[in-house]
Formats: structure tokens, sequence, C-alpha cells
């Protein structure tokens, strides 16, 4: 058995992100019984519960249970929380933060000195073992450290280390920008409602539509220009309806929705 497999996991919330990472853990080769959960109510307990995996409501339980700590919860919990377990925190564990704009530096910080950080940022499709998760290595955290984390993590999706300046580009391209999709898939239908199609149909043809184009664009390994102008025929019904999204400003508003939202991941980092 891999011996990555034997290390023992812990998370520090009991979110979606902690929820999708876990899952994705345990689709590799991760035993249930080598995780615990932690958080201060038990409403989102359950579902782990339900795969097996032991939870609590004491952060130090799980910091003191674990090899690597996953700390996921909302960024403006990070301090309160990192305080509490700070003392129970060895040089040998590798603490991984899941919070938006939270820095290496904060975080840092924050611990004991000579801690080992990495931060990461994941996204929703990690429920479904299709998420896209970037990470960047603290001062102290070296390459292996990086290639555990890719490890235990290769079966959540796309996984990847990168400079520590692009994890809020990626939570505004992907961490909400699966929500920008979202939009665009409800718009889709809609678009079907008014033509006259059942909102049902519309919604399942939309959602297999983002799945089928997606799919494409990443398989393929083409351009999403090349693809787009695979797709119009001259004079057909595709060009008319793109034109019709480049009158209403789509591409300008979808790279302005990445911008706000990478702002807003720096603002909250500063905060």
């Amino acid at each position: 058995m891999n011996p990555d497999a034997q290390q023992r996991i812990g998370f520090i919330g009991a979110g979606n992100m902690a929820f999708g990472i876990a899952k994705g853990m345990l689709s590799g080769n991760v035993l249930p019984a080598n995780i615990k959960v932690s958080a201060p109510s038990s409403t989102h307990l359950g579902r782990f519960q339900e795969l097996g995996i032991s939870v609590t409501h004491s952060n130090t339980d799980v910091v003191c249970g674990s090899d690597v700590v996953f700390v996921a919860v909302k960024p403006h919990m990070i301090p309160r929380v990192l305080v509490e377990v700070s003392q129970h925190i060895t040089k040998k564990q590798i603490i991984v933060s899941v919070a938006a704009g939270v820095t290496l530096a904060m975080l840092e910080e924050l611990l004991p000195e000579n801690s080992i950080v990495i931060r990461l940022m994941p996204n929703l499709p990690c429920l479904v073992q299709e998420g896209a998760l970037l990470f960047a290595l603290g001062t102290k955290a070296k390459g292996e450290d990086g290639a555990l984390l890719l490890s235990l993590l290769h079966c959540c999706g796309l996984v990847e280390e990168v400079p520590e300046a692009w994890i809020d580009v990626h939570t505004g391209l992907s961490g909400s920008g699966v929500a920008f999709v979202y939009l665009f898939a409800e718009a889709l239908a809609e678009g079907a409602v008014k033509m006259g199609m059942p909102s049902a149909l519309a919604h399942s043809i939309a959602s297999q539509t983002v799945l089928g184009a997606g799919k494409l664009l990443r398989d393929s390994g083409k351009h999403p220009a090349q693809l787009r102008a695979e797709v119009c025929t001259p004079g057909g019904t595709t060009i008319y309806g793109l034109h019709t999204l480049e009158q209403g400003g789509v591409r300008a508003s979808v790279m302005s929705a990445v911008e706000s939202a990478t702002q807003r991941a720096r603002e909250l980092g500063k905060k």
C-alpha cells in the first residue's frame, strides 16, 4: 500500500470544501479510519460519519491526532482557530490552509516558528472529484511536503503547485468561476424555456451542454477560440447567437468578474 495512505488526516471545519477533499481522498487510497473532522456544531458532521469518518467538536483533538491538518474555515476565523491549536502543533505536521485570501506570511506569523505551512485553494467540483486545486508552499515546506499533498489530493481533480501570487487569481477564476458557469447554464436554460422548451428538460440539456463542452475543451487540448470556430457555420445559427452575446458584452463582463473576485480575495487577505 502507498505509504501516504497511512498518513493521519485532520480537518478543522466541515463545510463543502472539507467534504469534497475528504471524498476525493477516500476515492484514492486513504482509509476513513485515518481521517478525523472537527466542527463547533453537528450540522455538517453527519455526512462525514456516513463515510465512516470520525468526528469531534474539539479542534485540539484533530490537531493532536493528525500528520496533515486541513484548516478549512472562513478567512475571518483563521486567527482564532490557529491561536487555539497553536501550542499543539509540531514541526513534523503539515498545516494546509484552505481559507481564501489568507497569505502564507499571515499563517506563518500565527503559527509556531518553523511550522510547515501550505496554502491550498480548491473549488466546489471537488465534491465530484472534478476539482481544480492549486497550492503554494510556505517557507519551511519542502518539495516532499508538496509531493505528499499531491499524492493525497490527486483523486480530487486537477492539482498543481504554483507561486503564491497565482492563488488569489485562481480563487477568482475557478473558486468563484464555477458560480459564473452556473449563472451561464441557468441563462441558457431560461433562453430555451422562453422559446418553448419545458423547464426540467431545458435545465438538463443546459447542464449536459456545459459538461460536454468542458470535457471536450479539456481533453482536446485545443484553444477555446478554435473549438468555437469549429461550431460556427458561415451564416449559421451559432454566429448569430455569438454576435448577440458580444453585443451584450459577455466577454468583458466575465473578465471583469474574475478581476473583481480576485481583488476581493486579496482584500480578504489584508483583513
